[in-house]
């Protein structure tokens, strides 16, 4: 009977209904979006630096992110090999340049110079072309969420670069960056010869330890004989880069205030209209607890609605982040919504409709049977 009578009472009211699960719907899509845009920015942000597969990073000192970072002196790739326990030193150029488009505007790109045979930091999921056309004349390798922005829409399609002419050999997929500048890909020493850098000049050097080394002792040895560096353990580099980019811009703040807007939008819709439809029922309840009912019963009656209130808006609200998620697969914007992330909302709303249950159960503890007789 638990169970008829919270159904019955749920879909009594149908305005009160429909505005419970408005209220719902509106909270789960907009944490589900916010939260999803929150990692999905991280994982742009991270990629890059993942994809190197590199233990250490040397870096130009107080580099923020794989993006945003002044060119090294020179050199220090060969510092890092005459040190012990260094197994490999590779440079990688990358730099802000403008790309000249057929319409003669410009694009302002990141370009990456970077060699595959050295298996360091290299294009991945590449889905037309192949990677190792790097190395043809002029060759580049670009993503096809910023093919519109370069103005190019295939393989063996042409742009410029700081007055040299290039040729996209090679596109990938899912290859962005957070400040939704393209990537573009090129040979280390291309690379340099557009940035006009110097040929023992980079960005970047990722490096890898010798089996049997400790990690952490080679970082510090490799900061106390390279001047005018920083070297970063792998975790150090991403945790630097997601602090500025999500936490000294504001960006990642905004997208979880965003998020608890949505929290307690829910919270206060669902309370109110649960407070409202208990108090509707007073008369009803009044009734059963004349008839013997416990007030345990009754508060078990609303915990039910809540629960349903949960469940049925749980499930149209993540329906539409779905359909939000796929819309957007293609563009610049990246959410990810994962099931740990979807089990997680859901329990947050199962919360937060069993929280606002409880301004009704209140006013329900405060019935006084007897109120039944004098109607």
């Amino acid at each position: 009977m638990i169970y008829t009578l919270a159904l019955r009472n749920f879909i009594h009211d149908r305005i009160s209904l429909i505005v419970t699960l408005v209220g719902i719907v509106f909270s789960v899509v907009l944490m589900a979006i916010q939260i999803g845009l929150y990692f999905g920015s991280e994982q742009v942000i991270t990629s890059t630096i993942e994809q190197s597969r590199a233990q250490l990073w040397i870096t130009a000192i107080g580099a923020q992110s794989f993006d945003d970072s002044p060119m090294l002196k020179g050199g220090e790739k060969y510092a890092a090999l005459s040190r012990p326990g260094v197994a490999a030193a590779l440079d990688v150029a990358v730099n802000i340049m403008d790309w000249r488009r057929l319409d003669g505007g410009t694009q302002a790109v990141v370009l990456i110079g970077t060699d595959p045979d050295d298996k360091g930091l290299t294009a991945w999921n590449v889905i037309s072309g192949s990677a190792a056309d790097i190395y043809k004349p002029n060759g580049v390798i670009v993503d096809k969420a910023y093919l519109d922005d370069l103005q190019v829409k295939q393989v063996g399609d042409t742009g410029e670069i700081r007055g040299q002419k290039v040729v996209v050999v090679a596109i990938t997929d899912r290859i962005r960056s957070f400040t939704t500048l393209p990537y573009v890909f090129t040979t280390l020493s291309r690379g340099r010869t557009i940035m006009s850098a110097a040929p023992n000049q980079s960005g970047f050097v990722l490096v890898r330890v010798k089996p049997g080394y400790n990690v952490e002792a080679v970082r510090k040895d490799l900061q106390a004989s390279i001047r005018d560096v920083d070297v970063l353990t792998n975790d150090e580099f991403l945790k630097r880069a997601v602090h500025h980019w999500l936490w000294a811009t504001g960006a990642g703040a905004a997208l979880i205030a965003g998020a608890v807007l949505g929290l307690i939008v829910g919270v206060v819709v669902v309370a109110q209209t649960l407070y409202a439809s208990t108090k509707d029922h007073l008369n009803e309840f009044a009734t059963l607890r004349a008839l013997g009912a416990s007030a345990g019963y009754i508060h078990r009656v609303i915990m039910v609605q809540a629960v349903l209130s949960a469940v049925i808006g749980y499930s149209i609200g993540m329906l539409e982040a779905i359909i939000i998620v796929w819309a957007t697969r293609e563009t610049q914007l990246v959410i990810l919504l994962t099931p740990m992330l979807a089990l997680a909302l859901f329990l947050i709303t199962l919360g937060m409709c069993v929280f606002s249950a409880i301004s009704a159960i209140i006013k329900v503890t405060r019935i006084d049977p007897a109120m039944v007789f004098s109607r």
